[in-house]
């Protein structure tokens, strides 16, 4: 039997490993407070679309460098997965500001980040319609991945772990 084009093209993608890497991503941050409930807040989030769930990292910098990270973890680790699938996902660094330099060095960083963040944003945009599919099927699901795994590995000790 002869395979088709588009049979082919499927064979480099495995969706089995997503339960795997939500796994290793909720146990590595199992023990740090108030991070693990951000799964569930991560699920939501998929609804609002690529450039608003990786946009969520900036955000929670101000507020929590755990949550942040947490995130950014699982953008990375969907950027990994995707690229398995011969996807590339936009996964620049964004300049973290310093607040330990005087007013104009702070302007220029501020107005580098904004750069950087517009960047970003375009390259998701500019990503084919059928990757962003794709890719916001495989985030879908590997959100509903790191909810049951938080619900399995979350601390009984403390509700707001």
């Amino acid at each position: 039997m002869v395979q088709s084009q588009e049979s082919k093209k499927l064979e480099g993608w495995q969706p089995y490993n997503l339960d795997y890497y939500a796994q290793e991503i909720v146990l590595k941050h199992r023990d740090t407070k108030h991070v693990l409930n951000e799964s569930h807040k991560m699920r939501m989030a998929v609804a609002y679309g690529l450039e608003r769930f990786w946009g969520e990292h900036l955000r929670l910098k101000r507020e929590s460098i755990n949550k942040s990270q947490y995130w950014k973890d699982v953008w990375n680790k969907l950027a990994e997965i995707l690229k398995l699938a011969e996807i590339t996902l936009p996964n620049d660094e964004i300049l973290s500001i310093s607040s330990h330099q005087n007013r104009d060095a702070q302007k220029k960083q501020e107005e580098e980040q904004t750069k950087q963040i517009k960047g970003m944003a375009k390259k998701i945009w500019s990503m084919p319609f059928n990757e962003q599919k794709v890719a916001l099927m495989v985030l879908t699901q590997f959100c509903d991945a790191l909810v049951w795994w938080t619900q399995r590995y979350k601390r009984k000790d403390s509700k707001d772990n």
